[in-house]
């Protein structure tokens, strides 16, 4: 291969890569390892970066998007993307059936269905096989052209099968509730408001002006059908669906034909019941006439065709009233305000609370105790409401605003500017309190060994320990009244306590849970101030002269040691024997360099690598830019290394990074 001509290399690992994205996608059986398609990439990426005149807009390379938009340009659909008529239970879908077979003179039709996929509509437009546009439904008559971010989803191919001359097909994009929950975790630590639903979390994505950030989300899309076509032939939905599989385009393995109105409401019944089982959210399916003729024949109406609708799963929505609203408070000190309501049973579940997320959503949804309101249930994502029924309001209804201090500890809270959420920041607030035992001892931070949840529950409730400090001024006899405590037991317990005494300081800053300081940044805030006195004394001004740390952490550090509880346990931390030792960095061998990582390490974790740059005074950054002096790649590097190629940046191996750690 190596005397192979790089144009035509070039060529046979965009064919390969191509071909094993199918695989992986399409059919859901990959003939590679992920390791092994990260190295074809990782050659075709090297051999672009040499011969940057054969890279074409196909290539697998081109999915980590261009440069951001002021906004997004119209495109108009060269067949209207239609909506579809609605089927809410059997009689109506049964209505639908009827006047099918009335219209088409048959006592049965055949149909195809589909799961109707709860995500954003959208078009892709391919010539000659390749991708060369794509945009929103809109109106259905207009879309905004969204093709650079549609080009980041790996699961639309760039260059189809076939070249065909022209294929307008239609799909639907949609983010998983496994996608859309690690998203939100991720929004609620960086202190942005939380998307509503896997839905609108595909749709603001899908949406984003810099590709960047829709190619930093695992969107993924099914295709069911098409606009404009030229050069495929097929006679039916069925064998359309076939055929689009067949060019390398994704199609729900769900789909199915059924041979009458019977079978139909067997695949709905059956498809309800997996409802919440499947990883994404559907809301009924979609029912087609099979024959291509018989939709032909049948036609559409202004808005919608008369060849297909929606049979819509029971509702997961209901109206009740709102009794009271309470607020909860959460391990890292969000005050949320959950609705207390009259019991109603919502997809087969007895529900009487809903969260109401934070102030803002109150006020902008108009919520008030003694409100009629709409609540809904997806999955098994916690109930919220959707909105009030004013029409319904008799004129008793009060409006509610959050307390300015902690309903469990009375502590003064806090509403960081720029954040929709309110928080509590004393750290022995009882409601935190569990958790944040759970966090201290964790292994990362503390490590006490058999410190587990039971036993911090019993603890918590018998009121021996009230914070973290607590727990090094635990004795046996304390220890002898909780449930399952042996002798032996107790001793382990206070022989572990005595050790995590002798923990680094950093990891004593980590397990604190000071907001937004992780491992790293605890790392990275100790080595340059030494000590937590010096820490604790530090301004905004101060922090934010530190490379890594941006507002958000500057603002949270200096909340935190502004707290007179907080700084309570720390003197009580100290007088138990927590040593907080700083662990100056063993030479500076690095320093002055910055280090970014991408990809498994087969040595070192992370967070182990991570630290090491640090304590040989070096940087360990997050992304790369023109500033990054090295890139280390592992196995299945990812989109960093291609950025890195681009910028220049210096690429080892991980026994090159571990001889410069040496």
């Amino acid at each position: 291969m190596h005397m192979q001509d790089p144009e035509e290399k070039i060529k046979r690992l965009r064919e390969q890569l191509a071909a094993h994205n199918y695989r992986y996608y399409v059919l859901d059986d990959p003939e590679i390892s992920d390791a092994e398609y990260d190295r074809l990439l990782r050659e075709l990426i090297a051999l672009e970066t040499e011969h940057p005149q054969w890279i074409t807009p196909d290539s697998p390379t081109q999915r980590v998007g261009g440069q951001a938009a002021d906004a997004f340009e119209p495109l108009p659909h060269s067949i209207a993307m239609l909506s579809l008529d609605n089927a809410l239970d059997e009689s109506e879908f049964l209505e639908f059936d009827e006047r099918t077979r009335r219209l088409l003179g048959r006592e049965s039709v055949n149909y195809f269905c589909e799961p109707k996929l709860d995500g954003l509509a959208v078009e892709l437009i391919y010539e000659n096989g390749r991708f060369i546009a794509g945009s929103t439904r809109g109106d259905g008559l207009v879309g905004e052209n969204i093709s650079q971010n549609l080009k980041t989803i790996k699961t639309i191919p760039l260059s189809l099968f076939q070249p065909i001359p022209r294929l307008e097909v239609r799909g639907e994009v949609l983010l998983s509730r496994q996608a859309f929950e690690k998203l939100n975790r991720q929004r609620q630590a960086d202190g942005e408001p939380l998307f509503a639903n896997p839905r609108n979390a595909a749709a603001g994505s899908l949406r984003q002006l810099d590709p960047q950030i829709t190619a930093s989300r695992p969107l993924e899309i099914f295709c069911y059908g098409v606009g404009q076509v030229i050069g495929l032939d097929y006679d039916s939905h069925q064998q359309l669906l076939e055929a689009l599989k067949k060019l390398g385009l994704r199609v729900n393995p769900l789909v199915r034909p059924c041979a009458g109105a019977a079978e139909v409401i067997r695949y709905h019944s059956e498809i309800s019941e997996r409802r919440n089982q499947l990883p994404y959210e559907i809301d009924g399916i979609v029912v087609k006439v099979n024959r291509l003729a018989d939709q032909e024949r049948l036609g559409a109406k202004t808005k919608s065709p008369r060849w297909a609708i929606a049979y819509k799963f029971p509702a997961q929505q209901e109206t009740t009233q709102i009794l009271d609203i309470i607020v909860q408070v959460g391990r890292t000190g969000v005050l949320t305000p959950v609705a207390v309501m009259k019991p109603v049973k919502i997809g087969g579940v007895e529900v009487s609370r809903a969260t109401l997320h934070n102030q803002d959503e109150i006020d902008r949804k108009d919520i008030r105790v003694g409100d009629w309101v709409l609540v809904q249930r997806a999955g098994d994502v916690i109930p919220e409401v959707v909105k009030s029924i004013a029409s319904r309001r008799s004129g008793a209804e009060k409006k509610f605003t959050l307390p300015e201090t902690c309903p469990e500890c009375a502590s003064h809270t806090i509403r960081p500017e720029g954040e929709a959420a309110r928080r509590c920041i004393n750290l022995a607030c009882p409601a935190q309190l569990r958790e944040r035992i759970y966090h201290f001892s964790s292994k990362k931070a503390m490590d006490i060994d058999g410190l587990g949840e039971k036993l911090i529950e019993q603890l918590v409730e018998k009121k021996l320990v009230k914070d973290v400090s607590d727990l090094y001024f635990l004795q046996e006899k304390d220890l002898a009244s909780l449930d399952r405590m042996a002798e032996k037991s107790a001793k382990n317990l206070l022989q572990a306590i005595d050790a995590s005494r002798r923990r680094p300081l950093d990891r004593v800053l980590f397990g604190l849970g000071v907001r937004f300081v992780g491992e790293h940044l605890s790392r990275v805030l100790v080595n340059h101030f030494t000590s937590l006195d010096k820490l604790a004394r530090a301004s905004e001004e101060e922090l934010l002269g530190i490379p890594e740390v941006g507002p958000q952490v500057a603002r949270s550090v200096v909340d935190f040691f502004s707290t007179p509880e907080n700084l309570g346990i720390l003197k009580r931390l100290q007088k138990g024997g927590v040593t907080m030792q700083w662990q100056p960095r063993t030479d500076a061998t690095l320093a002055g360099k910055s280090f970014c990582f991408t990809g498994s390490l087969e040595k070192y974790s992370r967070e182990e690598a991570e630290a090491l740059v640090i304590q040989r005074g070096g940087r360990a950054v997050a992304s790369v830019s023109a500033k990054t002096d090295y890139l280390v790649a592992g196995e299945a590097a990812g989109s960093k290394l291609a950025k890195a190629q681009t910028l220049g940046v210096k690429i080892i191996s991980e026994a090159e990074f571990e001889q410069l750690v040496k």
